[in-house]
């Protein structure tokens, strides 16, 4: 059970999260309030908190609440921890181009992952499963799975003891299911989703690495089961797989000058 600090802290930043998604506009406490599922006073008193730390702002007639100048300082301050945005942002369109899928990148978060950026393609047919900021249980997406699979085998070990997937994700969730999709992941170097997470919507990740060889991004492509026939899903995988090393290196400081050739994906 969390203590009092813990939680206090935790509620803080699911306050935080709320009113960033409310966009400039901002919300007002009762709104936050609700959708935190979170009595009105403790919200009022925390979201008080942390417009005194800059966090917030108010605007004094409405009284609507919305992202303060310390937030801005601390992503500029992050900027260069998170680097893998704004490399990966071209790289994500160019997949997007180059297959005609939708491609994303996203980033660990404790047992989850949190996509980061998206990209539609071509194709007519798209999945909206995915969209920026959207949060998902490390097994659960392809995005996810690929982290998943290159971490330890303790780390591993002690996710899968501390989930349990199957209420709300259904039965391909169970443990010895998710275990048999982290042994294909590492003989086939990604991983590979086959409609769990929508119907008839195949997902396809590699693991992005920073300096330390720790799995920390993926990029990962959505595309309808009929693109994903004659090889297809194969040549898809490879190519994801060859362009997150290539990230992966660039990230670690060790990518040549010469520009990476693109790998081919129709």
């Amino acid at each position: 059970m969390q203590d009092d600090g813990v939680r206090v802290i935790s509620r803080a930043a699911t306050l935080l999260r709320l009113v960033a998604a409310q966009g400039p506009g901002g919300c007002t406490t009762s709104e936050i309030a609700r959708l935190a599922h979170i009595a009105r006073p403790t919200v009022h008193r925390l979201l008080t908190a942390l417009h005194e730390e800059g966090f917030l702002d108010r605007e004094r007639q409405s009284g609507r609440w919305s992202i303060g100048p310390e937030m801005f300082l601390l992503g500029r301050e992050s900027s260069e921890h998170y680097r893998a945005i704004t490399r990966g942002q071209e790289l994500v369109t160019s997949i997007a181009r180059r297959s005609g899928e939708c491609t994303f990148l996203s980033a660990r978060r404790a047992d989850e992952t949190v996509c980061l950026l998206r990209e539609e393609g071509s194709f007519p047919l798209r999945s909206h499963v995915m969209h920026d900021g959207v949060r998902l249980p490390l097994a659960v997406a392809s995005a996810g799975m690929a982290i998943l699979a290159q971490l330890p085998d303790r780390e591993v070990r002690e996710y899968l003891d501390s989930v349990d997937l199957v209420p709300q994700w259904g039965a391909m969730y169970s443990r010895d299911k998710v275990e048999t999709r982290i042994a294909e992941t590492r003989a086939q170097g990604y991983a590979v989703i086959p409609g769990l997470v929508a119907p008839g919507c195949w997902a396809i990740a590699a693991a992005v690495f920073n300096a330390r060889r720790e799995p920390m991004w993926s990029l990962s492509i959505t595309a309808v089961e009929a693109r994903t026939g004659d090889g297809r899903l194969e040549r898809l995988g490879q190519s994801l797989l060859d362009e997150a090393h290539h990230l992966s290196q660039t990230l670690a400081g060790m990518a040549s000058r010469a520009p990476a050739t693109p790998m081919p994906l129709s």
